[in-house]
């Protein structure tokens, strides 16, 4: 059973993979899922890309709501035998005495590696693959759902196994039923509160309770729901998804956890387990849309070059790279892993020339492009603007899952202040992607603060706030939130001083000559209720002092409204940039705007202006 699974690895992109020696054959099968690249035969390469795209119709079927496909491409290499499998096996795996592995999966935020044995005799061969699978689906839910739950479902799913007709979901697991009988039981109330930095995760044996135990309350609860007809489960992660303390959350879903407590030790010792049995022949697999493609031997070894960078053999990648350009110069895989090779070494200059050299010769990887632009900015390249700018978009249309590029762009165009709308657009779809990555939310910040949308941008730190997933992304957050609002109060005195400044300027300048005894009509002060509305400013009449009234036009709707003191209205402009002094009698006519206005006792008029938002 895979228990703690290694640090991953960053991973750089490679759709191909290695031939090995000249007289061996592999055959890529593609579907818009997943890669398969095995050096079997087209048949057994087929059936394994069936057996992941069965998966993930479990995982449409179970969670009809998960986005079950990642932003980054999951690429399976599937050996035909241990021989094979040991010439891109992680090197730490390779020393005599290691566990014999049958799966590795290695993840990160750009890339998705199955690495995987056709020869294991294990009873299920597949099970690592699917208990990473797992937790790679459950992506989404990282900031909020605590480490039992995650750990469980991937055991609960590890043991699946998948036949031609039919697929048995939640098979029990024999060493975790007798490890249980043997062992006291993790109290709930400790179960709900394990983190990443308890000794109950990483300590050997109570590592082992944990997971068991893990597995068993998640089957427990999986099972007696579907019987019971209740949804206890489903109930704990909305309260945990509205970040509710785990035991509260525990007790509400699941009622008194001593109670939910014995009536797990009863079914660990009752032993009577049962299991889901969907019918995969309902699942929408659609061969016809796979495609198949025989490698050649310098797209094999270009792509095995990768897979052993990934991995830790960094050597004997850059040894195979060497072989590869001298056969094939412009070979375009073989830059982008040695790219990859240098930016996990820290040598980003190295790193942007390989990268730069695979996106001239036509790269089609969106990695490639994305990192030659965000290295090309952090070196400051000004003189590349162009390039960065395109590569960005190019990794964008290679990839439109990829947040990261719509991320980077959006702050590129913001900080040469170059078609903000534009770059809004972008950091909103980086956010969209990637809803709990705490940085894409600050760039979205600063991109609306760019723009002068001030309310907008605390609205999204405030959220931003919500997903920190610790106390240094918190304190960050704060920081930009409490500079943001210096800016907000420093633009707004600026916007005063404009207006009084116009206001002086436009009691001299008025047309009409006013009646002395022309004081104001309305009340000084409106305490009714307050409301927006959207149209255009139309009417406007200029009074004694600073009064002003207007009429606001939207479709059907027209309102009337005034102000006796119209330098009090907190005025500010929006996708546009006003005039450095704004005379309200003359300059607002005719405008768009969104007003906030409060009803006033006098029912001449619909309410007295309190904030003017002049638009585009």
């Amino acid at each position: 059973m895979f228990r703690n699974p290694p640090p991953v690895l960053l991973l750089s992109v490679a759709l191909t993979l290695r031939a090995g020696a000249a007289t061996e054959q592999w055959v890529e099968v593609r579907s818009p899922h997943f890669t398969v690249v095995a050096d079997s035969n087209e048949k057994q390469a087929r059936h394994v890309l069936d057996q992941f795209e069965r998966m993930r119709w479990v995982f449409l079927t179970l969670f009809p709501k998960l986005n079950v496909d990642p932003p980054a491409p999951i690429l399976v290499f599937a050996a035909k035998n241990t021989k094979t499998f040991q010439t891109f096996e992680p090197a730490a795996y390779l020393a005599k005495g290691q566990l014999n592995l049958s799966g590795y999966f290695l993840s990160a935020p750009d890339k998705n590696y199955v690495l995987l044995r056709l020869d294991a005799e294990q009873e299920n061969p597949y099970a690592t693959i699917y208990h990473e699978y797992t937790h790679l689906q459950f992506r989404s839910g990282g900031e909020w759902m605590p480490l039992w739950l995650n750990e469980g479902f991937a055991e609960f799913v590890q043991n699946t196994e998948i036949h031609n007709k039919e697929v048995e979901l939640g098979k029990p697991s024999r060493d975790d039923i007798l490890y249980l009988r043997q062992q006291s039981l993790i109290p709930l109330k400790v179960l709900f509160k394990v983190d990443a930095t308890s000794p109950y995760y990483h300590e050997e044996q109570k590592g082992s309770v944990f997971y068991a135990e893990a597995w068993a309350l998640t089957h427990y609860l999986e099972i007696s729901d579907k019987e019971n007809g209740t949804h206890r489960l489903a109930d704990y992660q909305t309260l945990m998804s509205h970040h509710e303390d785990s035991v509260d959350a525990g007790t509400k879903a699941f009622g008194d956890l001593k109670e939910l407590q014995e009536a797990l030790q009863t079914y660990i010792r009752d032993g009577s387990y049962k299991q889901f049995i969907l019918n995969s022949s309902a699942a929408h697999i659609d061969e016809s849309t796979y495609t198949v493609t025989t490698l050649s031997a310098v797209e094999a070894e270009a792509a095995r070059a990768d897979v052993l960078a990934s991995v830790g053999r960094e050597k004997e990648a850059r040894t195979l790279i060497d072989e590869i350009l001298k056969s094939d110069p412009n070979n375009v895989q073989a830059r982008e892993t040695m790219g990859s090779i240098e930016l996990r070494g820290g040598n980003q200059e190295a790193a942007r020339k390989w990268y730069g050299e695979a996106v001239k010769l036509d790269s089609k990887s969106y990695l490639a492009n994305y990192y030659f632009a965000a290295i090309s900015i952090e070196s400051g390249g000004t003189r590349q603007e162009e390039a960065i700018e395109s590569s960005l978009r190019s990794a964008i249309s290679l990839n439109p899952k990829f947040a990261p590029a719509y991320d980077r762009l959006a702050s590129y165009l913001s900080m040469r202040h170059k078609n903000l709308e534009d770059a809004q657009s972008l950091s909103a779809k980086a956010v969209q992607l990637d809803p709990g990555n705490v940085y894409f939310r600050m760039n979205a910040a600063s991109v609306l603060t760019a723009m002068g949308r001030y309310v907008d941008a605390s609205s999204i730190l405030r959220s931003a706030l919500a997903v920190s997933r610790n106390p240094s992304q918190s304190s960050m957050v704060q920081n930009q939130l409490t500079r943001l609002q210096q800016e907000m109060e420093q633009a707004q005195q600026e916007q005063h001083a404009v207006v009084n400044r116009s206001a002086e300027a436009s009691v001299g300048t008025v047309d009409v000559v006013l009646p002395a005894d022309d004081r104001p009509k309305h009340p000084d002060e409106a305490k009714g209720p307050k409301h927006n509305a959207t149209g255009v400013i139309h009417k406007v009449s200029c009074g004694y002092g600073a009064t002003i009234e207007f009429q606001l036009v939207g479709g059907k709707k027209q309102l009337s409204v005034y102000s006796n003191d119209f330098t009090k209205i907190d005025l500010s402009a929006f996708g546009m940039a006003p005039n450095s002094t704004i005379n309200p009698c003359k300059d607002f006519e005719g405008k768009k705007a969104r007003i906030q206005y409060a009803e006033a006792a006098d029912s001449s008029v619909d309410g007295q202006v309190i904030a003017i938002e002049l638009r585009q």
